[in-house]
């Protein structure tokens, strides 16, 4: 099934879409990457929705990939007697330790870690922000606060405390155990919520051993500070809107974003815009016109995937969702100003063969009748490096490594073909050649540009590029044994 895009959609499964049918209807539709959350439902709903996405894979012939989203510390406060209070303007109200019921002059938070980090002067939020308090004195069991936006307050409603860096490790007990859950299943992609610093990013790899690529969510000021020491050590990056948009200024968000795409398209690793991108969607079988400009917007500005949260989880209309996100997606790319955004975009700093060789490939393609460029990969770097110089004609990832292919798919452009392990270079123009005829890329008339690296089968060893015919006689008249 070839997708007439080249931005990828992450499509997120829950309880609106957790049946075979739904799920291979919303990869008809245009899912590339069906997201786990691991902060609703138990592992055995979880093992079911993944050996649904299996079948569906097998029976599309497509790779498709799973990415679970750990649930990370959830900062909360405790209950209320009595139901909601109502907590005005400028008065006094307490945070503390103590476990009895919380009235409308204080309540528990049950994290020391919070109390050990916080100064006077410092900010809390409760209820994503709705309510706005800061601290005039604190200690290590208690923070007196004044009140700067008021409202309703009730039981174990989150807290979000913006100026500092807690102590807190973005792996929680439940974390480590849905990672390793999440990682013997199959999963393709771990995404690690609660990022602060690279060390948080570590420590998720080191517990995953290979088993799954890491993405780091970008939702707490801490970690955009931080943002290119976390990218060094991450595999991809998600721009999760929802808490940054609570812990900073809302409207610092979108350079925010901006930002954040142009720098991961530049280290070659991709990236994920997620988190109300057709809120509406949950409720409604259309979208608001500013919500159509959001996903927009982040497509022009070169993101590798856009996602659906509650959307397609729990809302009325998923599939609709994911069509939606379709129709604008190849909307937008057929527009003459995104090739001149996207183009004008395009800074990557080139210093290795590899980097050579896949500008040259898209050199090449846009400025002779090529109709596409077929990227062998064993890790997946030589696709990566492609996607990043975003050329005009298809990118066809071709791989023996199943696992390899699936991590592509959250990859701007990608086209991922699963290969018999190849010995010689004539074998993989051959098999590259009829990838791009049975997918419809090209026909016999047509020329492709084909990437390798010889000695086959090593990572990291691109150095080949070839104008190869998809005619395979012309193949076998014109290349060596």
């Amino acid at each position: 099934m070839r997708r007439h895009r080249k931005v990828k959609i992450v499509a997120t499964l829950g309880p609106s879409s957790s049946d075979f049918p739904t799920i291979r209807a919303l990869f008809e539709a245009g899912a590339d990457v069906f997201r786990l959350n691991m902060s609703h439902g138990t592992h055995e709903e979880q093992r079911a929705r993944y050996d649904i996405i299996r079948r569906v894979e097998a029976e599309s012939g497509r790779p498709i990939a799973v990415l679970a989203d750990l649930q990370g510390p959830k900062l909360r406060v405790g209950a209320f007697a009595g139901g909601p209070h109502d907590l005005q303007d400028g008065q006094a109200f307490r945070f503390d330790l103590d476990e009895t019921p919380g009235d409308a002059s204080r309540v528990q938070l049950p994290h020391k870690e919070i109390f050990a980090a916080l100064e006077p002067g410092s900010e809390l939020l409760v209820n994503d922000g709705k309510i706005r308090l800061q601290v005039e004195k604190c200690g290590a069991d208690f923070a007196d606060c004044t009140v700067t936006a008021g409202g309703p307050i009730s039981n174990r409603k989150g807290v979000n405390v913006p100026d500092v860096v807690l102590p807190l490790a973005a792996l929680s007990d439940k974390d480590k155990d849905d990672l390793e859950f999440a990682c013997s299943l199959g999963v393709d992609w771990l995404a690690l919520s609660f990022v602060q610093r690279p060390e948080d990013v570590i420590e998720a790899r080191e517990l995953a051993r290979g088993r799954a690529a890491i993405l780091s969510k970008i939702e707490k000021p801490a970690a955009v500070r931080a943002f290119s020491d976390i990218l060094k050590v991450s595999d991809g990056i998600m721009v999760a809107r929802g808490d940054l948009g609570v812990e900073m200024p809302v409207h610092s968000v979108p350079p925010i974003q901006k930002r954040l795409v142009r720098t991961c398209r530049a280290a070659a690793k991709p990236v994920i815009v997620a988190t109300q991108m057709l809120e509406s969607m949950i409720e409604s079988p259309m979208p608001t016109r500013a919500e159509v400009s959001d996903v927009a917007t982040a497509i022009y500005e070169g993101t590798d995937a856009i996602m659906l949260s509650a959307e397609s989880a729990a809302g009325q209309y998923p599939i609709e969702a994911v069509s939606t996100m379709d129709h604008v997606a190849q909307s937008v790319e057929s527009d003459p100003t995104y090739r001149e955004i996207i183009e004008s975009s395009r800074s990557a700093k080139r210093q290795t063969v590899a980097d050579g060789i896949v500008a040259a490939a898209r050199e090449i393609a846009e400025t002779t009748d090529i109709a596409a460029i077929c990227a062998f990969t064993q890790s997946g770097t030589t696709a990566s490096l492609t996607a990043r110089e975003r050329p005009r004609v298809p990118i066809i990832a071709m791989s023996s490594e199943t696992g390899t292919l699936r991590r592509l798919c959250l990859t701007w452009g990608t086209h991922c073909v699963l290969t018999p392990s190849l010995e010689r270079f004539k074998q993989a123009v051959v098999n590259a050649a009829k990838a791009a005829r049975d997918f419809g890329f090209a026909d016999e008339t047509n020329q492709i540009v084909v990437m390798a690296g010889v000695p086959f089968n090593v990572p990291g060893t691109t150095n080949i590029l070839r104008i190869a015919p998809c005619d395979e006689r012309l193949i076998y008249r014109t290349d060596p044994e």
